[in-house]
């Protein structure tokens, strides 16, 4: 049986709730979600505040998103491979350390950004 794919403005609408449910379930359910939005809370508005370049405003600003796109996807991977096996897996456990190694790789991007434009180096 063939389903029917939304087009145009209908596509648009319905993957903006798709990606708003994605959102509200990661906050919901993943700790590490809402600690890195609070700490976008209070660095957005620094990033704005300082004065900076608007170049080094814009990569502060990224640096944060990237982080939370890649806790993001990080969280999806666990959470199929824990609807795949709920048993401990070789491979399951490797998905798992490389999906937490792009969100320390993400944070230690953040901390160049913010050190080279905060140090001026």
């Amino acid at each position: 049986m063939f389903t029917t794919k939304s087009t145009g403005f209908a596509r648009l609408y319905y993957a903006t709730l798709y990606s708003v449910k994605g959102l509200r379930a990661a906050f919901v359910s993943e700790p590490a979600i809402r600690q890195e939005l609070a700490a976008m809370a209070l660095l957005l508005p620094l990033a704005c505040y300082l004065e900076v370049s608007l170049s080094e405003k814009l990569l502060m600003i990224m640096s944060l998103f990237i982080v939370l796109i890649v806790e993001l996807l990080n969280s999806a991977i666990e959470a199929l491979a824990d609807r795949v096996s709920d048993e401990v897996h070789v491979l399951i456990g490797k998905a798992k350390d490389i999906g937490s190694a792009a969100v320390f790789i993400s944070l230690l991007l953040v901390a160049v950004v913010w050190g080279a434009v905060l140090l001026k180096v």
